[in-house]
């Protein structure tokens, strides 16, 4: 029996009553399609809103918080910096070359849409496991897309990460974070601002590539197999035409031709004109006949639910139009009027309705309240359980199964070299990079034609654990917050907002919505306590695959500010004859570690703790040093996270090409080298008493644990040796 068009398209029965009730009337088949995208997962939150409101977004430095496009600090000087990140997960598994281009795309055009010159990019990637040829298939495709996308747009990717777990297969995450800056004064909303204003598309031609696009492949998991039926879904991106779509924007924005913009990103048309619209509280009315069009015969549907790339939706008074079709053709891009902003309306009784009309050829095809598309999804309270067993796991530390491992053995298990990553991209676009991949965090200069030259920087750092997460979702969302803010301080930030990207399973899934809404309550209490707040992000759920959930796995991206970058800060090359200093307290626990979860199999315990006033000090502490790194001798400087101490020293090791031999582990080796407790970094100087002073003065514990010895041998004592 063939099912009701609304539920083909994704809405219940409860969801297609509320439309009924919006109109008064049956919605017509236009109608259904739009509601359909914007009350998507993707595009309205509407199961995880009502948890988001409780992440802090105000801070002395935030412009613009969550809602808008991008979020927006204020670094300084008459600068602005945005920052935004997204996820492109569901359509990267499907085709992942263009799944992942396309997110880059997207994202990018979030950053121009508030008058800022997209800087850098960064990417989060979590795979299947690598021995799995479909895994590698994507992985290869991805990492193919974003470079390919990024380099040929001209933004450098400047860090990120890379994770292989089996909890991924079949589920590929793609988050990815783009930075842009901007002058002040020139910072632009998404508001269609001036009843009588025109309506002007501008950039590609809409075709049927994007339909239902990510608003519809992100609101359901996948089956045994990869559905490759989807594939027409999957947005096809040019990152030429998004070079000049950029370049044009910027030039609208910079003459103030432009009263307010929105990109096309995901539900297309339906999303920017129904949002622009509801945000300023007035209606539009949208003539589909005029949109430039690849594909012939398209219905009204297909366009205003295309999710095609490299379109901009701008509103523009009537006088500033010829200017703004001037530009658009000196850069080359398509440009079109396609409707006018028109004043609110008297609907069903109520009085200053918005009303977004669509027409086609003369032809009313669709008549709806802006606002009930924009912002009238439902917004669930979903059922949340905690998982069965979740107590009596977390009593079952595992750290005495550990001891007794080869060191060296498990050591090398962890070992994955990104350089196979970004080597492929550009990092050095604008040369502004001072600290690039490869390292804790990412350092740049805060200079572009808009804004000038400028001594300001900018430390960025992408950071995810899902182990630690899927053991403890708010434990470890606090101390995902925890490591990605010390990240920044590593390169001399003082850690000062932050974005999130929010990967989870399956909504309906009780355990899902508790992990979800734990996951939130940790970020939020590590925000409030570090200072650090949350100006935007994205949730991306129904990340299943074969019926099995992925593990919670929120990733973040942390923006710090420095003041004046004058010198390069140490990274992870030391030099031969530094001591090697250890700062902080080890926790004798392994539960969520590499060594106990991935190598050994060992999913259980609690977590280390984090104590937010030892933290704090430590952040101050690192950035102080850092800044002046000279005066102490520091060579190198890296935080103890991911496997702990032991690969924390031999990524070190690797990266300056010589080793070390460590003589204060103490009497419990394995737990000192792959605890992974927070708080901690390993400062490389050939004046240790000095650095150790340094920390001893912010009530911070440190001790010598070993030498460079300029050998192609890392030691770790009693007998545990890699070569390098």
């Amino acid at each position: 029996m063939e099912q009701p068009i609304h539920r083909a398209l994704g809405l219940t029965d409860d969801e297609l009553e509320m439309i009924e009730e919006i109109l008064g009337r049956e919605p017509n088949y236009v109608e259904l399609a739009m509601y359909s995208v914007m009350w998507s997962e993707h595009c309205s939150y509407k199961s995880s809103r009502l948890h988001l409101r409780r992440l802090p977004s105000k801070g002395e430095k935030v412009l613009v918080g969550p809602g808008e496009n991008a979020g927006v600090i204020d670094a300084g000087d008459g600068i602005a910096v945005a920052i935004r990140m997204e996820s492109h997960n569901h359509p990267s598994a499907i085709e992942p070359y263009q799944g992942a281009a396309t997110g880059v795309g997207g994202i990018l055009r979030d950053i121009f849409t508030m008058g800022a010159r997209p800087i850098a990019l960064l990417d989060s990637l979590r795979m299947g496991e690598a021995s799995d040829p479909r895994n590698r298939y994507i992985y290869n495709g991805v990492v193919a897309g974003i470079s390919g996308y990024g380099n040929a747009v001209g933004v450098p990717t400047v860090g990120g990460e890379i994770v292989f777990d089996a909890t991924y297969d079949s589920n590929p995450l793609v988050n990815v974070a783009a930075v842009g800056i901007l002058p002040v004064d020139k910072l632009v909303l998404a508001r269609a601002e001036g009843v009588g204003n025109q309506v002007i598309l501008l950039g590609s031609p809409t075709g049927r590539d994007g339909i239902g696009g990510v608003s519809v492949l992100a609101s359901a998991g996948f089956g045994a197999e990869v559905d490759s039926s989807k594939r027409p879904s999957v947005q096809v991106g040019d990152p030429y035409e998004e070079k000049r779509l950029i370049e044009a924007c910027l030039e609208l924005l910079d003459a103030k031709l432009v009263v307010g913009i929105q990109d096309l990103g995901g539900a297309g048309l339906s999303c920017a004109s129904s949002e622009t619209a509801a945000n300023a509280g007035l209606g539009m009315d949208v003539h589909v006949e005029k949109v430039p069009r690849r594909e012939a015969n398209m219905e009204p549907f297909e366009v205003m639910t295309s999710e095609s790339q490299e379109r901009m939706l701008a509103i523009v008074t009537p006088e500033n139009t010829p200017a703004v079709l001037a530009i658009a053709a000196k850069w080359e891009i398509p440009a079109a009027i396609v409707g006018v902003v028109t004043e609110p309306v008297t609907f069903r009784g109520q009085d200053g309705v918005g009303i977004l009309r669509i027409f086609d050829a003369g032809e009313l095809v669709a008549e709806v309240p802006a606002k009930s598309l924009a912002d009238g999804a439902p917004v669930y309270d979903r059922p949340r359980a905690k998982p069965e067993g979740f107590e009596a796991r977390a009593e079952q530390d595992p750290t005495d199964a550990c001891r007794g491992v080869d060191i060296s053995v498990e050591l090398v298990k962890m070992v994955f070299d990104p350089k196979e990553i970004y080597s492929q991209y550009d990092h050095q676009l604008f040369l502004n990079t001072v600290v690039g991949p490869g390292a804790n965090a990412t350092l740049l200069r805060l200079s572009s034609p808009e804004v000038g030259y400028s001594k300001k920087g900018i430390g960025l750092s992408a950071d995810g654990n899902s182990r630690w997460c899927a053991l403890d979702p708010r434990r470890g969302s606090e101390l995902v917050v925890a490591e990605s803010a010390l990240n920044v301080a590593l390169v001399g930030a003082v850690p000062t907002c932050m974005v999130d990207c929010l990967n989870f399973g399956n909504p309906e899934h009780p355990e899902v919505m508790w992990e979800l809404s734990e996951s939130i309550d940790g970020i939020a209490k590590a925000s409030i306590e570090l200072g650090v707040p949350v100006v935007g992000g994205n949730v991306s759920l129904y990340n299943e695959a074969r019926g099995r959930n992925i593990e919670p796995t929120p990733v973040l991206t942390t923006l710090g500010l420095v003041d004046e970058v004058n010198a390069v800060p140490p990274a992870r090359r030391y030099r031969s004859g530094d001591s090697l200093v250890l700062v902080g307290t080890t926790e004798s626990n392994l539960a969520g570690s590499r060594l106990a979860w991935v190598n050994l199999g060992l999913r259980s315990g609690s977590l280390p703790k984090l104590d937010y006033g030892v933290h704090q000090k430590l952040i101050d502490a690192v950035v102080e040093l850092v800044r002046a790194a000279a005066g102490f001798s520091v060579s190198a400087i890296s935080d103890v996270s991911d496997g702990g101490l032991a690969l924390c020293l031999l990524e070190m090791a690797r990266t300056s090409a010589m080793g070390f031999e460590l003589d204060g582990i103490g009497d419990d080796p394995v737990v000192e080298l792959f605890s992974e407790s927070p708080s901690r970094v390993v400062v490389a100087s050939s004046e240790p008493d000095r650095v150790i002073g340094h920390f001893a003065k912010a009530g911070l514990p440190a001790r010598v644990i070993g030498r460079v010895n300029g050998s192609k041998v890392a030691s770790f004592g009693a007998g545990s040796t890699v070569a390098l």
